[in-house]
């Protein structure tokens, strides 16, 4: 009877301890969830990470393990303070402007009589100021001749233009695209803004003008794509895009698109699906040999098993994991973000120092290596001792489960830390679908796709992209097709 009862009571226990452990990780989990919101909603947007107390005290009275190699050695830091001697002039005065910027003269005489006095100086006083772009009517008068003997007439040849009969001008259109695109300005407001200066255009007419802009430039994108792919070093990620879909009433499709960017090439390339599944990698991505960086999707695994490509992953993915485990485990994951600051040092010194490619390899080498391989093994002791559904024990398992990829950057000087100059090519996209909303068709997205690889690409070799899409739509109309390689932002020479 005694034994019955004591068993019965020693289920009972066994199973409130499991409901309270399930309870706890629900707990640590909304908690997490709350923090979070918390921080989207009050806090700083930034991850940058400053610690609250040096390393080596991180894990006291906690049953952390610490870095063992923070115990063996420590470095010594030295600066030299320098002191600005009097020959160097410190501008403390307003910013200098622009000597190329055309300057109209106002000459201000005193206001008494000068004629019998010699003029010894002048003052000059600068104002930077604004006259808003306008609206002009660019006339192609064409003198016609008759021959001798009534043999015929002769007329001057009109110049090619982008949109054949259309009333709209290279410059006109480029303005239009660059408002939309790079300055997230929606045709609606751009058709105010024409109001004002007595021109009244249709929504219509904007979107056959960019429509029509798009298909000459069709050509050049393609071009754009075979540069891009054909890179030995591609980094990879994806961003959604609300398209409007007959076959969905009252709702939108949710498209994406997929940007790769070419470090080396300088180079960016956005392509439009309409879903986020591996068909659309795979099929860009078909003929690609080199190295591939992407983040953890599950997606891009497929590439790991394909010959002659090497996957890598990026730091930042895996810092960012800790970063939000610090609510729910500070010590654990403010020493892994100190371990993973090292690493970033590392990067910043070899940018400091313009290092050569063999430079920063032998840098990695001697730093890095290192802190990858003593993190790598406090993860794996610090991950027997946390829940595996808590955030520091998902930060833990996210990492651990990518670590050789997360290393694969040490492997080659070429190589990136992290994936964020493709996220840096994105971020025009998010903030453009916050003005305008979402793509008109399936067709816009790609037209939209095509625009964002040309102008992202003119940021990244800091090109103005008026100036390069307004000399383009010139001489696409007739420029040779085998040449439209010399047409590229990267290659782009507005004297050619």
């Amino acid at each position: 009877m005694h034994v019955f009862y004591f068993a019965s009571m020693l289920d009972e226990a066994i199973n409130y301890k499991e409901k309270y452990e399930d309870m706890f990780v629900k707990y640590t989990h909304l908690q997490n969830e709350l923090d979070q919101l918390k921080r989207f909603v009050f806090g700083s947007r930034h991850e940058r990470f400053v610690p609250s107390a040096p390393p080596e005290q991180l894990a006291l009275g906690l049953n952390v393990v610490a870095n063992p190699a923070a115990c063996r050695a420590t470095e010594t830091i030295s600066y030299t303070r320098t002191k600005a001697t009097a020959s160097e002039k410190v501008n403390t005065g307003r910013m200098k402007l622009p000597a190329d910027l055309p300057r109209e003269q106002v000459i201000i005489e005193p206001g008494e009589d000068v004629s019998g006095m010699k003029e010894i100086g002048k003052e000059i006083t600068e104002e930077l100021e604004y006259t808003p772009g306008k609206l002009y009517v660019k006339q192609y008068v064409r003198l016609k001749y008759a021959r001798a003997n009534g043999e015929g007439i002769v007329i001057g040849e009109l110049p090619s233009r982008p949109i054949d009969k259309g009333i709209a001008g290279p410059g006109l259109l480029a303005q239009i695209i660059i408002d939309k695109y790079t300055d997230h300005l929606p045709i609606h407001r751009q058709i105010q803004r024409f109001e004002r200066e007595g021109i009244k255009l249709s929504s219509s007419t904007l979107t056959d003008w960019i429509s029509a802009t798009c298909e000459l430039l069709d050509p050049l994108y393609e071009v754009l794509r075979k540069e891009v792919l054909c890179a030995d070093y591609l980094q990879a990620d994806e961003t959604p895009i609300k398209v409007l879909d007959k076959a969905k009433k009252g709702t939108t499709h949710r498209g994406f698109h997929w940007v790769y960017r070419s470090p080396v090439k300088g180079m960016v390339l956005f392509d439009y699906r309409e879903g986020r599944g591996r068909e659309g990698p795979q099929e860009c991505l078909k003929d690609f040999k080199g190295y591939l960086q992407t983040d953890g999707y599950t997606v891009y695994e497929y590439f790991a098993s394909k010959s002659g490509i090497t996957l890598l992953h990026c730091m930042a993915h895996a810092r960012r994991k800790f970063d939000e485990a610090q609510g729910n485990d500070k010590v654990r994951a403010e020493y892994a973000l100190t371990e993973i600051q090292k690493l970033y040092a590392v990067e910043r010194e070899a940018k400091k120092d313009a290092a050569t490619s063999e430079h920063l390899y032998a840098l990695r080498q001697q730093k890095s290596i290192p802190v990858l391989e003593s993190l790598k093994e406090w993860m794996i002791e610090n991950y027997k001792s946390v829940l595996p559904q808590s955030p520091i024990g998902q930060a833990i398992f996210y990492s651990l489960q990518r670590w050789d990829k997360l290393m694969h950057y040490t492997t080659n000087s070429k190589l990136e830390i992290d994936n964020n100059l493709v996220e840096n090519a994105i971020r025009p996209v998010a903030i453009g679908r916050k003005n305008y909303l979402f793509a008109g068709s399936h067709n816009g997205a790609r037209r939209a796709a095509m625009l964002y690889s040309f102008l992202g690409t003119c940021k990244i070799n800091g090109i103005n992209p008026f100036e390069w899409l307004r000399d383009i739509l010139f001489k696409i109309p007739t420029h040779p097709v085998n040449k439209l390689q010399e047409l590229l932002p990267s290659q782009w020479n507005s004297k050619m």
